[in-house]
């Protein structure tokens, strides 16, 4: 069953009960970076192995992301500011436990590459949180597997 989570802002990234960061480098620019993330939604299932589908949705101000496991997101993208954040917050999901969930992407020129850092700022029940500390090494794999394939993506020639 579908719930309604608590729509929090961008503040939230700093002020969760919940913080998991990631990073990593890319050796694509950050513009090049950033419209994949932020343009190219679509896109993420090809690149972001726990992402079975994500589609933009009201006019590219929300998405609906669908991950492997049934899990589903409809989302709000809180902000867009190319080339170097792309934020949103999950504004219903079916997963159980999580009272509020906000996702940032910043990106800052590293050589002739991008260095990516991916916040996933959460709260929720005492079991939701003790699962998303669990699963800290699992997100972080999850993380360097997508990026090794945005990579890829972004440097193979079409």
């Amino acid at each position: 069953m579908a719930h309604r989570l608590r729509p929090e802002g961008l503040d939230f990234v700093a002020t969760a009960p919940v913080r998991l960061v990631f990073a990593r480098e890319v050796s694509a620019p950050p513009e090049q970076v950033f419209r994949m993330l932020a343009e190219d939604v679509p896109g993420w299932a090809v690149w972001f192995p726990a992402v079975t589908s994500a589609r933009p949705v009201d006019g590219g101000a929300g998405r609906d992301v669908r991950l492997k496991g049934g899990l589903r997101m409809r989302e709000t993208v809180l902000a867009a500011k190319e080339p170097e954040m792309y934020a949103y917050r999950v504004d219903v999901t079916n997963a159980p436990g999580v009272r509020a969930l906000v996702e940032e992407w910043r990106l800052a020129p590293a050589g002739a590459g991008t260095r990516l850092q991916w916040t996933f700022a959460a709260d929720g029940t005492a079991a939701f949180r003790g699962f998303l500390r669990l699963a800290r090494t699992g997100m972080g794999r999850s993380f360097r597997d997508a990026m090794t394939l945005l990579e890829r993506r972004l440097t193979t020639p079409s």
